[in-house]
């Protein structure tokens, strides 16, 4: 077929064929790379997708080994505070726990623990620690984890929910 072509034309012609079958390869690579990333995107997208709204209460799981095998009813109105582990270098640990009623489930409400430290030379409760939070819903099972570091003394928890008056636990004692 290219028996009556000079030498030339023919080489022409086969770089031609070669050029054009790379193009080809190259434009069937390039979908299938467009196509993988579209894929991607999609995948990405579906994701992203909005979850649905969480459950108006959650549980709070804590690790087992922080946990003491009996710990007293969280009660409304009412903190307990439990002691966790202790480190070494005097740092205490210790479990908030309290029981918010919302008395208008549809709306929100903000809360705040503080831990306080008796300051003998004022005879005050000054701020230690400071934890704000929230929830939407008819009740939550409020828990926090404080933590007192080399810092001996007396302290009490205290939490206030928005509107309402603050609630103290009992005092306890930190020492090393």
């Amino acid at each position: 077929m290219l028996t009556g072509l000079s030498k030339a034309t023919r080489s022409s012609r086969t770089a031609l064929a070669t050029g054009a079958a790379s193009a080809v390869k190259f434009l069937v690579a390039a979908l299938a790379f467009a196509a993988a990333y579209a894929g991607l995107t999609a995948y990405g997208a579906a994701s992203s997708a909005p979850l649905p709204a969480p459950a108006p209460a959650r549980a709070v799981t804590l690790p087992a080994r922080t946990v003491p095998a009996a710990l007293p009813a969280a009660v409304p109105g009412e903190v307990t505070v439990t002691a966790l582990d202790s480190a070494p270098d005097c740092l205490k640990t210790f479990l908030a726990r309290t029981v918010i009623v919302n008395p208008d489930p549809d709306e929100a409400v903000s809360y705040r623990w503080r831990l306080a430290r008796w300051n003998p030379g004022t005879n005050t409760w000054g701020t230690y620690l400071v934890h704000y939070s929230g929830f939407a819903g008819a009740e939550e099972s409020a828990a926090w984890e404080p933590a007192v570091s080399a810092n001996p003394g007396w302290y009490r928890v205290e939490l206030k929910a928005e509107g309402r008056e603050a609630i103290r636990s009992d005092r306890f004692q930190v020492s090393c």
